[in-house]
């Protein structure tokens, strides 16, 4: 039988250091590398406030709040992929899109392994 608290864990340091590395990247992006003049601040917010409603989820370990971050890290999978495309911003946004696939992706699984974990927990 998997080790299902071993991979939790190792997906859970996947994901924070992976969210942690998104809030840095949308960070220097709106307010470094290519500030809009004016409401920079305003952009920021807009970009990072979502994400870091899960801050408390995603430090905290919560397997269902794993799961809501997955689905709302596919609307910024959606604009990474077209800054991808878009000649000024392609290899921040190539980055941007690798970033949201790792966090997607140890997200879930944490969700699935720790939520395992912690069925076996109660079963036994």
């Amino acid at each position: 039988m998997p080790e299902y608290q071993t991979k939790a864990r190792i997906s859970h340091l996947i994901t924070v250091f992976s969210y942690v590395a998104l809030l840095v990247l949308l960070s220097a992006w709106h307010l470094v590398l290519y500030p809009i003049d004016g409401n920079t601040w305003v952009i920021w917010a807009w970009h990072c406030v979502p994400l870091l409603a899960f801050a408390h989820v995603v430090f905290k370990g919560i397997p269902r709040g794993h799961a809501w971050l997955c689905f709302m890290l596919l609307l910024y999978f959606v604009q990474a992929v077209l800054s991808a495309m878009h000649p000024v911003t392609a290899l921040i946004g190539l980055i941007y899109a690798l970033l949201i696939s790792t966090l997607f992706t140890s997200a879930m699984l944490f969700a699935r392994w720790q939520s395992r974990h912690l069925n076996e927990a109660n079963n036994a």
